[in-house]
């Protein structure tokens, strides 16, 4: 197996594992899913096929397996350290990375895979979008031409969701965001209810804490983190990615009379072509190199992907 430490040796928390390398990992885990199922999962324009599935998320499947296992066990011991009975809680995974990189389908793959095994049947998904503030607030605060980025979002209401869910509350509401309306759903939640994982997908899960203004850290959204995914690839194809998307909405959520974007459905190919160069240029773009992507580097595993949306290798922290 070719292993390589990511940057020096003695400073990188990453060890980087090839593709085919990284398959040969997986040895006799299952792959409970069928290509009709694998479709059902993909995004618009990602490329996610049986092949990928099982070379890639088969591992990790088992990784993850084997990390909650670890965390049953390690509770286990706790609770005999402190004479205590402390009650399971949800294991929770983040999945961060750019716009139009593929993360949302990987969350979702992760969804599915992990619920195959015995040890965890009850996962839920959460997406960070619902904890935008409402385009009203946007408006309000002049920001909307900043949303999905940190700002734009109601991070104490985010923050407290997720430590509500890790505290093992019975049963805890996430709002429901619409690409649709692109906005929030008045009224409409998602109810996570004690699931055995809980996986948490979004821009900016990764986000370092804010420094007060005492100088004191604050609480991130991935202190509440069992376990974290990256998905990265190079900004130029993540561009590309991005058009080529906004290309194949217009016949799609694009088209439809109650979407926000129905101004966009009717443009030619050379007209949606600039239109989004200059969303990414001007929004997408400075929000992955100045928030985003800084916060890879918090993830426990990097999953790299080549120009095609294949990933060609992992990287995975130390332990």
């Amino acid at each position: 197996m070719t292993v390589h430490d990511h940057a020096s040796p003695s400073l990188s928390p990453f060890t980087e594992i090839a593709r085919d390398d990284w398959a040969s990992l997986s040895g006799e885990t299952p792959l409970p899913l069928t290509a009709d199922e694998i479709e059902t999962l993909r995004g618009l324009g990602d490329r996610l096929d049986m092949d990928e599935v099982n070379k890639v998320y088969r591992p990790i499947s088992r990784l993850l397996n084997l990390q909650v296992q670890n965390a049953q066990s390690m509770r286990d011991v706790r609770n005999e350290f402190l004479h205590q009975n402390a009650r399971r809680t949800p294991y929770i995974i983040g999945v961060a990375g750019s716009v139009a990189v593929g993360k949302s389908t990987t969350a979702r793959l992760l969804r599915e895979l992990t619920a195959r095994w015995p040890e965890t049947p009850r996962v839920q998904l959460v997406t960070t979008d619902g904890f935008l503030y409402p385009t009203a607030e946007l408006k309000r605060r002049d920001i909307m031409h900043r949303k999905g980025f940190p700002e734009s979002y109601d991070r104490r209401a985010l923050l407290r969701f997720v430590a509500d869910v890790k505290s093992g509350q019975s049963e805890v509401l996430a709002p429901v965001y619409s690409h649709i309306s692109y906005d929030i759903l008045p009224d409409e939640f998602v109810r996570v209810q004690r699931p055995d994982v809980l996986i948490v997908e979004g821009l900016n899960v990764l986000q370092a804490p804010r420094v007060r203004a005492d100088g004191r850290v604050g609480i991130a959204v991935s202190d509440y983190f069992d376990f974290s995914v990256y998905v990265d690839a190079r900004e130029d194809d993540i561009r590309r990615w991005y058009i080529e998307r906004f290309l194949s909405l217009r016949a799609t959520a694009f088209a439809k009379e109650d979407s926000y974007f129905r101004r966009y459905a009717d443009l030619g190919d050379d007209e949606a072509r600039a239109t989004a160069a200059h969303i990414w240029d001007t929004i997408n773009g400075p929000n992955l190199r100045e928030n985003v992507q800084p916060s890879r580097g918090r993830a426990d595993l990097i999953l790299r992907k080549s120009s095609d949306h294949e990933v060609r290798s992992v990287l995975l922290r130390r332990i």
